[in-house]
């Protein structure tokens, strides 16, 4: 890790005592879907490496759902997040000046979308949508672009129903985040939700990244006892973003890091990256128009 931390701030072409002069400490935002402590364990190198590239002590912060992440980051107590499309959107439309999209996470195949997936547990009968009309159908979180706002925009377009419960399905929970939708579902809680994967690799791994793969590497889920039945087309990987009002070499560090984060540590961007994935490269504003767009239609 020391060797690792040495690489890092080596590539770094600016010193920490000037970092150090700009800023007091950096704060990073860690977007629920897993219970707490894991999202810190698995962001706990990128913790050290912040820490040692910017010269100030670096914190985690894992809220219980999207919006803590979403509320510090407009506050101005968090300076950096890894936020899904839709939770960048929100966070647009409430300050267009909050944050700015530096990076996002690039897919094996080289692509960076990735899909909200609808499943079931395989001796539940269940194998489409069709067969969940009546039953119990769980969303992550609000603020979720694939654990929400997708499959309530898509799935309406399919079923001809709405997400209200008794509508076409007999009931619609929020489980809290994908991590709880996966283990509601795997335990029979509810008979179907939505999550997140990035629909490569293999459906008994998890797919190669999201939510499933995550909780596959935890224990917590065997994907042979789960069933698919439903994909959304393509949704646009959510982006890294920083503080717009961080001092210019402060971001120009992290950014520089967490674009080198997968040639320098492979195991830490694993985990930072909710599985395998080809890296971090850069996005601007405009790929997430689409998403804002959606998000406007859903709050008129």
């Amino acid at each position: 890790m020391k060797k690792l931390l040495a690489a890092i701030v080596a590539t770094t072409a600016l010193t920490s005592p000037v970092l150090a002069e700009d800023i007091k400490e950096f704060r990073i935002g860690i977007l629920g879907g897993e219970n707490a402590q894991d999202r810190i364990n698995n962001n706990e190198c990128l913790r050290e490496y912040t820490e040692e590239a910017l010269g100030v002590e670096t914190k985690l912060f894992a809220p219980a759902d999207y919006n803590g992440v979403i509320q510090g980051l407009l506050g101005g107590t968090l300076d950096m997040a890894w936020l899904g499309a839709s939770g960048y959107a929100k966070t647009f439309l409430s300050d267009p000046e909050a944050v700015e999209p530096v990076l996002v996470k690039y897919n094996l195949d080289g692509g960076y979308g990735y899909y909200s997936v609808g499943f079931a547990r395989k001796d539940s009968g269940i194998a489409s949508l069709e067969d969940v009309k009546g039953k119990v159908f769980g969303f992550g979180d609000p603020n979720s672009t694939s654990g929400y706002l997708i499959p309530s925009i898509e799935i309406p377009a399919a079923t001809g129903a709405t997400m209200n419960s008794g509508d076409y399905f007999g009931e619609v929970k929020f489980t809290g985040g994908h991590e709880q939708t996966i283990v509601a579902v795997a335990n029979g809680d509810i008979d179907a939700g939505v999550t997140w994967a990035d629909g490569l690799g293999e459906w008994e791994d998890g797919y190669n990244s999201g939510a499933l793969r995550k909780a596959v590497d935890a224990g917590l889920v065997d994907m042979n006892d789960l069933v698919q039945i439903w994909q959304s087309k393509p949704i646009p990987e959510g982006p890294v973003v920083l503080r717009k009002s961080l001092p210019a070499e402060v971001k120009a560090t992290m950014t520089h890091l967490m674009d080198n984060l997968a040639e320098t540590d492979r195991d830490c961007f694993y985990g930072v990256a909710a599985g395998e994935a080809k890296g971090f490269d850069p996005i601007t504003h405009e790929a997430y128009e689409i998403i804002i767009e959606a998000r406007k239609l859903k709050s008129n």
